[in-house]
């Protein structure tokens, strides 16, 4: 055999070494990952439907008013979004309490561990390229479950109370709407600001997604694990079978 042959063989036989050292850990169940895809569109719709219901598109160039009807549609489509997040998200809860370990992580943050927040602190050097090399999770790293756990978590029921408040203003005093959301309209005392905090709202939620489709595009590329695709799949994937 040729040394050509040898190295490549060699090669070859490094290479599937390291396809077996892989291993693979099955963390977010199908409800998990359908939920996650599902409330990613509606928050997008809202966000964007959101934006024009606080900034109104000029309809009059479109056509004439009794000729169309476009900033209905824009409503009805927050509305009907809206609506499929709040149900999805009770939906989520309800998977937190019989789903597996990795399901409850949404939902709160281990703050009375001190091993937590020695992690929280190596993963925010990490991500501020002050270490060298990162650490493997099975589920969300201490960082991102403090991120999911006040954007997603505390953001979206803080949407869904405004934005249902903000819906019993037209359905009306004593509605069904009102009078499970009314006292979130009556606790800031003015409609305006209600809007203005649902409004700030959009905002924070939008930089978190911006941010979360950035940090899971580079951890994909530079951590010890997959990422994108384990929310597909469902699967975690460590590139090299060193425990740490």
């Amino acid at each position: 055999m040729s040394d050509h042959s040898a190295n490549t063989g060699l090669k070859d036989l490094n290479a599937g070494e390291q396809i077996s050292r892989q291993t693979s850990v099955y963390v977010y169940e199908a409800p998990v990952r359908i939920w996650h895809w599902i409330n990613a569109l509606a928050i997008i719709t809202l966000c964007v439907t959101g934006y024009f219901i606080g900034s109104p598109p000029p309809s009059m160039q479109i056509a004439e008013a009794y000729d169309q009807f476009v900033f209905g549609y824009i409503r009805f489509a927050h509305f009907a979004a809206g609506m499929v997040m709040t149900v999805g998200f009770f939906g989520r809860i309800y998977w937190a309490l019989v789903g597996n370990h990795h399901a409850k992580q949404l939902f709160y943050v281990p703050i009375f561990s001190g091993h937590y927040w020695k992690e929280l602190f190596f993963e925010i050097r990490w991500y501020l390229f002050l270490e060298r090399e990162p650490k493997k999770y099975v589920g969300h790293n201490p960082l991102a479950q403090l991120a999911m756990f006040c954007f997603i978590t505390l953001g979206m029921s803080f949407m869904i109370i405004t934005g249902f408040a903000l819906y019993a203003e037209g359905a009306g005093r004593d509605s069904g709407f009102d009078l499970v959301f009314g006292w979130a309209q009556d606790l800031v005392q003015n409609t305006q600001r209600l809007h203005t905090l649902h409004h700030l709202g959009m905002w924070w939620i939008l930089i978190f997604m911006i941010v979360h489709i950035y940090v899971a595009i580079r951890e994909d590329i530079m951590s010890r694990q997959s990422i994108v695709s384990t929310m597909i799949s469902g699967h975690r994937t460590f590139k090299d079978d060193r425990p740490e």
